[in-house]
């Protein structure tokens, strides 16, 4: 009952709509069935119900608009990103980019995530002397995935 809401809202921006169902299985497997050891998250249901309603309350793209970042052709600087959400959220968020296409100069948002305490409340997404697993890439298929540079012009795309 929840796949209308999961393609509309959590959808798999490095691959075809045919592959989606293996972007949510990774999902699971690698974060979901971790977060079952809480009550609130231990089945797929719980999980990504879940997930769903901490994106409707955290509202990315109002923030962002609030912050005059909408997708769009134009770029923006990547630290003006991060001040927004920082700003806005109170905490740090992971921003994550596709880096530049050969013969281009910006790098293009690829995800943008927030943390969570195990009592499902915002946390920043860096700590200090934090685990090489928060820092490290995420490589889906053959698109990379990487913590987003503050030194390149940053695309907010407005289709994905």
């Amino acid at each position: 009952d929840l796949l209308s809401d999961m393609r509309h809202y959590w959808p798999d921006v490095l691959h075809s709509s045919l592959n989606r169902t293996q972007f949510w299985k990774h999902e699971w497997e690698k974060h979901g069935t971790c977060a079952a050891t809480l009550e609130v998250l231990n089945s797929q249901r719980k999980y990504f119900g879940k997930a769903l309603e901490l994106y409707q309350h955290v509202d990315l793209n109002s923030c962002l608009l609030k912050a005059g970042i909408k997708p769009s052709s134009s770029y923006y600087q990547m630290t003006a990103i991060k001040e927004a959400l920082t700003r806005f959220y109170g905490v740090t968020p992971k921003i994550q980019c596709l880096p530049p296409e050969e013969g281009e100069k910006a790098q293009t948002i690829g995800q943008i995530e927030f943390c969570f305490t195990k009592e499902l409340q915002l946390r920043n997404c860096t700590v200090t002397g934090e685990s090489n697993l928060m820092q490290a890439d995420l490589t889906i298929g053959t698109e990379e995935l990487s913590v987003c540079s503050d030194a390149l012009p940053t695309y907010y795309p407005s289709q994905v």
